[in-house]
């Protein structure tokens, strides 16, 4: 028995001054709101303050909720295995990583030999990915979406199109392509312009073979872009006939989130060369991977790569009850369901109030976008912020993206219920409303 149990203090200003003395600056951007928020509890979809107070959590903790905060299932598995053994490295053989590699596979498609690579997180996926495009086709170039976010590990920012997240010293060999953005895309609504370009980009800005090009199914911290038909399999063969990969990041639009497929890039018919996925496969646990096709991780062989907690057991322990909650919750579908109602709530929303420009998305991935004028689609960052905070005063938790910060994120726990839809929307409209 511990005769000195470790204490935790719940006071707000302790708990600020403790963050100010020893958290390091590169933290200090990323606290969305005003005056901060501390969080003591979640269940489901919702979530408490330390004064008791409940939110509905739109924002699914950046993504990595999806079956709903403390879900007892996982929670239960990820204690059995942490009691057992918390952590084995993978230099040995454990079954519970084993089973969850087994379960990955099986979701992706068939007439194909799918392996995976355990990492720590999506970011190091992501280095993951790149690394075994360029090993297996030889080629360094690289191709990324614009206002693509594939993460904030060195690697993974080089291939991140959005300023704010990009800091001195990123490796090099990349180029980007304009986002088919149908609403804002340089190009306008269309495929053809966006594929073309992809082209143009190998012919000009490459040597004129490459490694791969990285494309999220659903563009998430860009601020939901939804791929037009025809580009993710247009751009697939592009790459291939440039002698590159097609790798699909699903960190944010895979595990039934989009509701009409388990997989985003599903949608498009399209089978990826490399998927890397994170966030909702742990369901708050920290884990990612890599699935490839066998020949292509081969030469990987060759050298070591190793992620200290990639296999961890006890993460894969709770990601093995994610996916089975997924399908035995009917979660995928309640993604579809719910998601396509609030979405229709969303659009009731824009025709009421002029500063929203767009509202898109799919499932349980939807976005509304600020304009201060709806002809010119001039991004709205300063409504964005005050609609945000507005929001916080109707119990709902946003996020605030999009590469001007003008658009308002909802990625909620998949459990999310259609009377959640009704407070959700009332909440938006009296956040709108409170500005007038």
């Amino acid at each position: 028995m511990n005769d000195h149990p470790l204490s935790t203090d719940w006071n707000f200003d302790n708990t600020a001054a403790r963050r100010d003395q020893y958290y390091a600056a590169s933290l200090t951007r990323f606290t969305p709101f005003r005056d901060p928020i501390v969080f003591k509890k979640g269940q489901g979809q919702y979530l408490w303050d330390t004064d008791g107070r409940k939110y509905t959590d739109m924002l699914g903790m950046n993504v990595c909720i999806s079956v709903g905060h403390s879900h007892p299932r996982v929670v239960e598995a990820a204690m059995a295995q942490a009691q057992e053994l918390t952590h084995c490295t993978t230099m040995f053989y454990h079954p519970t990583p084993a089973h969850l590699a087994e379960e990955l596979a099986a979701t992706m498609p068939k007439g194909h030999d799918w392996v995976v690579h355990l990492t720590n997180s999506g970011s190091e996926a992501i280095d993951l990915a790149m690394t075994m495009a360029r090993t297996y086709t030889g080629n360094l170039d690289l191709l990324a979406l614009r206002t693509a976010y594939h993460g904030p590990t060195a690697a993974a920012q080089s291939v991140t199109g959005i300023s704010g997240w990009r800091h001195p010293g990123m490796p090099g060999n990349v180029a980007f392509v304009p986002e088919p953005n149908q609403y804002r895309g340089i190009f306008g609504p269309g495929t053809q312009p966006y594929l073309d370009e992809i082209t143009r980009t190998i012919q000009s800005s490459t040597s004129g073979q490459i490694a791969g090009m990285l494309v999220e199914s659903v563009q998430g911290y860009g601020g939901i872009i939804e791929l037009p038909p025809g580009y993710m399999s247009g751009a697939a063969e592009r790459v291939r006939a440039a002698g590159g990969l097609y790798i699909a990041d699903e960190v944010q639009s895979g595990f039934g989130r989009t509701g009409a497929h388990f997989w985003g890039f599903e949608a498009d018919g399209v089978v990826p060369d490399i998927i890397v996925m994170a966030k909702g496969l742990g369901n708050g646990f920290p884990i990612g991977a890599v699935v490839a096709k066998k020949h292509i991780a081969e030469p990987m062989a060759e050298k070591f790569m190793f992620h200290t907690y990639g296999a961890n057991p006890t993460s894969a322990a709770a990601a093995r009850a994610v996916l089975q909650v997924m399908r035995d919750e009917g979660l995928q579908e309640n993604a579809r369901k719910v998601g396509a109602v609030l979405l229709e709530r969303l659009h009731d929303l824009k025709d009421k109030h002029m500063a929203i420009g767009d509202v898109r998305g799919k499932g349980l991935m939807l976005a509304i976008e600020m304009v201060s004028d709806r002809d010119a689609k001039t991004p709205d960052k300063d409504t964005t912020t005050e609609i945000f905070e507005a929001c916080r005063a109707q119990s709902i938790i946003l996020s605030k993206s999009g590469p001007f910060q003008q658009c308002l994120r909802m990625v909620p726990p998949l459990c999310l219920t259609l009377e959640d839809v009704d407070q959700v929307a009332n909440g938006l409209d009296a956040a709108f409303s409170s500005l007038k």
